[in-house]
């Protein structure tokens, strides 16, 4: 019996506990969503005209996804120290920080304060936590522990409520109707007690085993494949990249062959949604094809669902097995992140 259907030796590898976080997202995420749902927002906090999402890591996926299904109003992702021009005082800029103490999001936060934003904050306390408090800010308090990475309903839910509150998007409740279901019914598919012969997840963990993972994904999928890409940095502590179609038609598809070595150690991953643009899923086609004529393998994968969060949440619940069944592979406890910590620790030397 390999390690992928092995409980024990998945319990040796996983002391972390990720994969019972994995498990936890369809009940995270309605936990989330009836949290959210009461949450209120001051009258003059409704009247903007932009959404700015201050955060890093899982806090700006949650932001690409609201971006991703298709706003009223734009939203903008600040992965950075500082605040573009455009954030003034009608934008509504959400601080999401799990922790609390991200110094790119604090940074950030700081600058939408001097100019006037409408600030709220999404966190489980820190320093951001205490400067809400100070500041009377609309806080979100998330009561919820895991690893950041593995909080992602508690980022998202928030944010589709408070864009609800502002008029960007309808209520988005049969949207998360929909992909809570989905998501119970994806979780019984791929869960770790379904052997690796019926389990596309472990399937595609062994075919990119010792691979470069490159994941390509457009329309709303194209921010699942970002997720996926930084699932299986994290997780499976392993190299991985993603690109969007059918932007990567007009560049990277030109590259594919070259350096020949990497190609023939390379996998590419499509994540496929037959709601996708008709043109868009010629190009899927076409793309694979020229990847395969380079020596790249590809895997494709459906991802199911009607509306985009349902396909999101999809996609990044396949994106969190399969890294996680490929940090088995790979000998790698999928929980912790020493890199990131020994960085954060020579930071707050300087």
């Amino acid at each position: 019996m390999g390690v992928l259907d092995d409980p024990a030796r998945i319990a040796s590898h996983d002391p972390g506990g990720m994969l019972e976080s994995i498990r936890d997202l369809p009940r995270q995420c309605r936990r989330a969503w009836e949290e959210a749902r009461s949450f209120r927002l001051p009258t003059d906090y409704r009247r903007v005209s932009a959404l700015a999402v201050l955060g890093m890591g899982g806090s700006a996926i949650a932001g690409d996804y609201l971006r991703a299904l298709g706003t009223r109003l734009p939203v903008g992702i600040v992965r950075a120290y500082d605040l573009p021009p455009w954030v003034d005082a009608d934008t509504l800029a959400v601080a999401s920080s799990y922790s609390g103490n991200t110094e790119e999001t604090l940074s950030a936060c700081q600058q939408a304060l001097a100019r006037g934003a409408k600030v709220v904050a999404i966190t489980g306390g820190g320093r951001l936590g205490e400067l809400a408090r100070e500041r009377g800010l609309p806080l979100f308090e998330v009561r919820y522990q895991a690893q950041p990475r593995a909080a992602l309903g508690y980022s998202l839910m928030p944010l589709l409520r408070l864009a609800n509150l502002v008029g960007a998007l309808d209520d988005p409740s049969p949207w998360v109707d929909e992909a809570l279901s989905l998501l119970e019914r994806e979780r019984k598919r791929l869960d770790a007690v379904v052997p690796a012969a019926e389990n596309p997840a472990k399937a595609l963990a062994l075919r990119l085993h010792g691979r470069l993972a490159v994941v390509f994904g457009a329309g709303p999928l194209a921010e699942a494949a970002h997720r996926f890409k930084t699932q299986v940095n994290e997780n499976a502590k392993a190299w991985a990249f993603h690109e969007e179609l059918p932007e990567a038609d007009h560049n990277a598809i030109v590259a594919f062959a070259r350096p020949e070595e990497v190609a023939r150690r390379t996998c590419a991953v499509f994540l496929r949604s037959e709601r996708l643009h008709p043109r868009v899923l010629l190009r899927y086609e076409f793309t694979q094809r020229a990847l395969e004529e380079a020596g790249v393998e590809c895997q494709t994968v459906d991802v199911p669902g009607e509306g985009p969060l349902a396909q999101l949440l999809a996609a990044t619940l396949f994106a969190d097995y399969t890294s996680f069944y490929l940090a088995l592979l790979n000998g790698v406890d999928p929980t912790p992140v020493p890199e990131i910590e020994r960085l954060k620790s020579w930071l707050s030397d300087r």
